[in-house]
């Protein structure tokens, strides 16, 4: 591993515990060199999900893109980015969990929805607003109207 500081390769582990439902070990580490630290993740290696788009092409999973997609809509919100990153370790597991190699985005796109209506409801419009395409202010209002009607 190398040092982010000096790009030392030699390091030694100071402490290591699982994180993400023991999915993770995070290991601190200090530099042999500059005796700085820094912090690195190890994680089980597993059969790739496959993402199908609407267009029908495929691509990998990105973690960071669905990371990136939920801290968009949650800008300038009160969520923390424990609650993203808590987030997106659930969706990745729900995911992992279904034994499905190949993943709809609508799939995805739901299960974000889901979780961001339990955190913030701001941020669920904002997210389903750009997955569900709005057209239109009344689909806008819709949705909403659906919202209101579920916290009654």
């Amino acid at each position: 591993m190398k040092c982010p500081y000096c790009a030392c390769e030699e390091s030694k582990v100071i402490d290591s515990r699982p994180t993400d439902y023991s999915e993770r070990i995070r290991r601190r580490r200090e530099c042999i060199d500059c005796r700085k630290r820094f912090t690195t993740y190890e994680i089980i290696e597993s059969v790739p999900l496959m993402v199908i788009k609407k267009d029908k092409s495929r691509e990998s999973f990105e973690r960071m893109k669905l990371y990136n997609s939920l801290r968009r809509a949650c800008d300038k919100r009160a969520v923390s980015v424990e609650q993203l990153e808590t987030m997106v370790d659930e969706i990745e597991q729900t995911l992992h969990n279904s034994m499905e190699r190949e993943i709809p985005t609508d799939t995805i796109g739901e299960l974000a929805m889901r979780h961001l209506k339990r955190v913030d409801e701001v941020s669920y419009v904002r997210f389903a607003s750009v997955y569900r395409e709005f057209k239109d202010i009344h689909t806008f209002m819709d949705e909403l109207a659906k919202l209101l009607q579920e916290k009654k």
